[in-house]
């Protein structure tokens, strides 16, 4: 049986009032999410406006600086370059956490991890998953008539009723967790290679994960050319241990990090290929980002964020900051560039709009309609009145226009290290990118509208340093 549960140990916030099965349940009655009346699932298809497709491909820890038209000096992108080139590249994109699980959590729900419980990376030995109650864009989609599929790391809890065909996923290929959460001495067992529930390889063949993930988006794509799909393509790597086949291995100037980002490269534009041979550039939305930024202290084996501050693992812009591309032919527009802050959040409202559905309304959804932003309407500016920097439980730091406070905080430190303080300081991202400058003492208005900001946030979200529990918080799941 599975209970909803918080997921933090120091939290125990207050229930959803409405379960995501009342929702689609009343969806399916016949309701469409726009209230008119619901229509079979293939009704618009042969229609010029037929709905369109989504394709989410989703890194995992690759860095701002990581792609060729993003400024890497040394890995050839040139897929992704071209992927640009014909579409748009969103300079100020945020993930809502450093860390795998709850930054997963975020894009699917398009909600802080905080308010749905996942704040924190799940483990082999993690009883705890996505909530049953929780509405994901799969789902969503599913009640447009939309076909889906997940390939690659899911990462959201492993056991039976938290993998992604619970979840509105018609089909699963790939592995539940993270490519190093194996450990004899931690009793892990070998990494899996799942389908739909079933184990098909353990451990799984890692150097040939990105092509057998490109080979399952092509065929699924293809069976579903005439219907409207949605395919979220997560990929294992760059996360370390980092693994490619042999015909991408050594030719990479960036050396294996760089291999397994030019092979990541290949598959973006094998996938773009497809497309095209099909006929359904112009019926295709594709979004490419990173689940974070680059784990810095993997060295060699790390990527780069540069001009961004540090990585993976903390709440300054290297760690949530991420490169972003987005392409759809005759309705992006080619060649352009958005610099207004927008995130993963954003894509369930704004897949929902282009769909002809509407987020669920018995909850707080924290994420945007960034369509205007994505089809470069005149003087669209960010809907995003704040945007909050979590790790796990505990509120770092709030920005609002070109404004980031970091707050103030004490940090624990491995082994017999002193605690690290960390003094509040104001940037001003528009003109330090770097967060190099502290400017709050010239601009303690700004500095004060901000700290009120993050008080009301806590209220909502909680913050374990403040021992504030958050009364905006839904329930996990846990077994």
């Amino acid at each position: 049986m599975v209970k909803r549960t918080s997921s933090g140990a120091d939290a125990k916030p207050g229930e959803s009032s409405v379960s995501r099965r009342g929702f689609l349940g009343a969806v399916a009655g016949g309701v469409s999410m726009l209230g008119m009346p619901g229509r079979s699932a293939g009704a618009s298809e042969s229609k010029p406006d037929r709905r369109p497709n989504f394709v989410v491909i989703f890194t995992d820890d690759q860095g701002y600086q990581d792609v060729g038209c993003f400024g890497s000096p040394d890995i050839n992108t040139p897929c992704l370059d071209k992927m640009a080139a014909e579409g748009r590249k969103f300079t100020d994109f945020h993930v809502a956490a450093p860390v795998c699980t709850p930054s997963r959590a975020a894009l699917l729900t398009g909600c802080y991890p905080q308010r749905v419980s996942l704040p924190h990376v799940l483990f082999p030995a993690s009883k705890s998953g996505i909530s049953p109650n929780e509405v994901t864009i799969a789902e969503l989609l599913k009640t447009r008539g939309y076909a889906t599929a997940c390939i690659g790391k899911w990462h959201l809890g492993h056991l039976p009723p938290f993998l992604p065909t619970r979840h509105g996923f018609d089909s699963y290929f790939g592995i539940p967790y993270s490519n190093d959460m194996h450990s004899e001495k931690r009793k892990e067992p070998p990494i899996p290679l799942m389908r739909d529930e079933k184990i098909l390889e353990q451990p799984a063949v890692q150097e040939t994960l990105t092509e057998r993930y490109t080979a399952e988006a092509i065929k699924f794509i293809t069976a579903n050319k005439d219907r409207p799909f949605f395919v979220y393509l997560p990929h294992t790597m760059p996360h370390t241990p980092l693994h490619v086949s042999e015909r991408f291995k050594g030719k990479s100037k960036r050396g294996l990090y760089g291999d397994v980002i030019e092979c990541i490269d290949w598959g973006v534009g094998q996938i773009l290929e497809t497309l095209a041979k099909l006929g359904l550039d112009k019926h295709t939305l594709v979004v490419f980002t990173s689940d974070n930024g680059p784990w810095l202290v993997k060295r060699e084996h790390g990527g780069a964020a540069l001009p961004l501050r540090s990585g993976k693992g903390t709440t300054y812009e290297g760690g949530m900051r991420v490169p972003c591309i987005m392409r759809w032919s005759g309705r992006i527009p080619a060649d352009s560039t958005c610099g207004e802050l927008t995130s993963t959040m954003d894509l369930l409202p704004t897949f929902a709009r282009l769909a002809g559905a509407k987020p669920p309304a018995d909850r707080v959804i924290d994420g945007k309609d960034i369509w205007p932003l994505m089809a470069g309407a005149k003087g669209a500016k960010t809907p995003h009145d704040a945007f909050f920097y979590y790790h796990g439980l505990h509120l770092q730091a709030v920005r609002s226009g070109d404004w980031k406070l970091i707050l103030e905080r004490t940090e624990k430190r491995r082994g017999k290290k002193p605690p690290r303080k960390i003094a509040q300081a104001l940037y001003n991202l528009g003109e330090d990118i770097g967060e190099r400058n502290d400017v709050s003492a010239a601009h303690p208005d700004v500095v004060k509208r901000l700290l009120a900001l993050a008080q009301q946030c806590r209220e909502d979200l909680g913050d374990s340093s403040k021992s504030i529990l958050g009364k905006g918080r839904r329930l996990a799941a846990t077994l």
